[in-house]
């Protein structure tokens, strides 16, 4: 199986580096890394449009990986390792391992989450993976069920929707299958003076999920000890409102 990873804690990440690892074992496997040069967190789907993309080659002793360290986005590299540096369409693109979560409505900030849907725009299964801390740092749990799961899912992956991962600190209780929770955050603004009398403003805030004891959720089941598995995709249209607004604007027509 041929595999794209990216991320968007950077080429160098403990993260990354162990999926790489935990994908080698599998002698079937062709892996293929093209990631940010340095962390490019809550980029989102960001892309790089007024400047070139510089690329620079990144080996792996006693592997046969090739890497690619791109001072991009993670949704340019992904970008990049499809139309200019892989020798060929992947079987599956994975984002991750990451360093925090992306539970919930997160989803859209994440630049780890944006790297895979770049793989489903193009047509290829995708797999984003994230370890739900901050200072846990094992990152082996979460390889492991990557590899599982690839193993199992063979060919059972769509090409339209990505599967987003969630793994809480040390040994997860199991997995389940989960919807996207709703998350906000408060306190966000932390209001500031610089020493010349200015105003300015430093980004925070405490994430608050609305819907955080609903057990069909991710947060809930991180929050439980459990591993979540999330189906994501990209089409956001409404289409329970697309219907009611098509009759609303057949009344328009005369206009």
């Amino acid at each position: 199986m041929r595999i794209l990873i990216s991320n968007d804690d950077g080429i160098q990440s403990k993260g990354i580096n162990q999926l790489r690892m935990d994908l080698e074992l599998d002698q079937e496997n062709e892996i293929y890394v093209v990631a940010p040069d340095r962390e490019r967190s809550a980029t989102g789907h960001k892309i790089t449009m007024h400047r070139p993309l510089r690329v620079k080659e990144w080996s792996y002793p006693d592997s046969k990986t090739r890497g690619w360290a791109v001072d991009g986005t993670p949704a340019d590299c992904v970008k990049l390792g499809l139309e200019a540096l892989l020798p060929g369409p992947p079987d599956l693109v994975i984002s991750g391992i990451n360093q925090g979560p992306n539970l919930g409505t997160d989803v859209l900030y994440s630049g780890t989450v944006s790297a895979a849907i770049e793989g489903t725009i193009n047509g290829f299964p995708a797999i984003a993976v994230s370890l739900a801390s901050w200072e846990f740092h094992d990152f082996s749990f979460s390889g492991k069920l990557v590899r599982e799961l690839i193993a199992k899912l063979k060919g059972e992956l769509s090409p339209h929707t990505l599967l987003n991962i969630n793994l809480p600190p040390g040994p997860p209780r199991g997995i389940r299958v989960t919807r996207l929770g709703h998350r906000r955050y408060v306190n966000i603004f932390d209001k500031r003076t610089d020493p010349r009398g200015r105003v300015y403003f430093w980004m925070a805030g405490e994430p608050f999920d609305v819907d955080e004891d609903d057990p069909d959720t991710d947060v809930f089941a991180v929050k439980e000890g459990y591993a979540s598995i999330t189906p994501v995709h990209f089409d956001l249209t409404d289409y329970q409102y697309q219907d009611k607004l098509k009759k609303m604007v057949l009344k328009l027509e005369s206009f």
